[in-house]
């Protein structure tokens, strides 16, 4: 008869032991779910240290003027020869003219065109309020939030173009369009 009871405490022992390690082993995978790649399809962008290769730009050679007594008055602040210009210098480098660049925009008649049943003045800090609300509202249910589950392509698919059905509509008006990329299959 104490066989007996060893053996069922044993049993109770091994059963403790094993939900016990069921709960470590589940803690151990909520926990290393929770060490992914925040940056992965997220919208915002991690501060990172150093600097950003693209950011600089190498400046133009210094050339010395035929007359030093013509050269202008120095302007602090202002723009110099040796400044590196990319907008003007990849609009000369398409065949523009780079001095447009300086004069403004040309797009007079387009301009005037668009806001000619007026214009709001604030219309980022509105678009910004608006899509704050919406996002808010479609920001996911409680374990996409808890485990901070990126859902913003979920929350703008209804807004989402589908390309290839507009393309049809485009081409059945008699409108000329560039080609589409091939539907992906699904799997």
């Amino acid at each position: 008869m104490p066989i007996a009871q060893y053996d069922r405490s044993a049993v109770f022992i091994g059963a403790a032991f094993v939900k016990l390690l069921v709960v470590i082993f589940a803690a151990i995978l909520g926990l290393s779910a929770c060490a992914g790649d925040p940056s992965l399809l997220n919208i915002r962008q991690e501060k990172h240290e150093g600097p950003d290769e693209f950011g600089l730009l190498p400046t133009k050679p210094l050339e010395t003027p035929e007359d030093l007594a013509a050269l202008p008055e120095p302007t602090p602040g202002g723009s110099n020869l040796t400044d590196p210009t990319p907008e003007a210098d990849a609009y000369a480098a398409l065949g523009g003219n780079a001095a447009a660049l300086a004069r403004g925009s040309t797009d007079g008649a387009l301009l005037s065109h668009t806001v000619r049943f007026g214009r709001q003045a604030n219309i980022r800090e509105v678009l910004a309020a608006e899509d704050l609300e919406y996002r808010r509202e479609n920001d996911g249910r409680l374990l996409e939030r808890l485990f901070n589950v990126n859902v913003y392509f979920d929350a703008y698919e209804p807004y989402e173009l589908n390309q290839h059905a507009e393309l049809l509509r485009l081409r059945r008006l008699g409108i000329r369009t560039p080609a589409a990329p091939p539907e992906q299959e699904e799997e």
